[in-house]
């Protein structure tokens, strides 16, 4: 406001006491600092998960290279080495599929598990329906002249 220009409700304000503009205004940064407190929430939350989610894909990653790069390189090396213990040629290839699934299937066990513990931001969701709801309460009124002029800063 203006020096010495009295306020559109025809009062002079108290000492101490802050006009509407100045509501507003604090009202406007109280917003603004919730929603980033929302933000930052909603990050720290989802960040947890998305540990999880890639120790989840890394075991499933290893599960693959297991099952795939492992069985040619060890195979032929483990079967044969049971057939000169003195099993039979075809027993000794099943014995090491076999030990290789069940590799397979405890890696991919591992993967499911941390994939389970995958989330959604229960406190984000509710943290933003409310400030929603409040939001939607809230009653809107004009601007007067005065707030218009100091938003688009033609008075201070």
């Amino acid at each position: 406001m203006a020096a010495g220009a009295a306020p559109s409700n025809g009062r002079t304000p108290h000492e101490g006491e802050r006009t509407v503009g100045e509501l507003f205004a604090d009202a406007t940064a109280e917003l603004s600092s919730l929603v980033h407190d929302e933000i930052a929430l909603a990050k720290a939350e989802i960040k947890a998960d998305v540990v999880r989610g890639g120790i989840g894909t890394a075991a499933g990653a290893v599960a693959g290279v297991v099952a795939l790069a492992s069985i040619p390189m060890f195979s032929f090396a483990f079967a044969w080495g049971l057939q000169a213990l003195g099993i039979t040629t075809g027993w000794s290839f099943a014995i090491v599929g076999g030990a290789y699934v069940l590799i397979a299937a405890l890696l991919a066990f591992l993967m499911v598990r941390y994939f389970k513990k995958i989330r959604k931001p229960e406190r984000t969701i509710a943290g933003a329906q409310a400030t929603a709801e409040v939001l939607k309460n809230a009653k809107p009124r004009p601007a007067t002249k005065e707030e218009i002029d100091r938003a688009l800063g033609r008075i201070r």
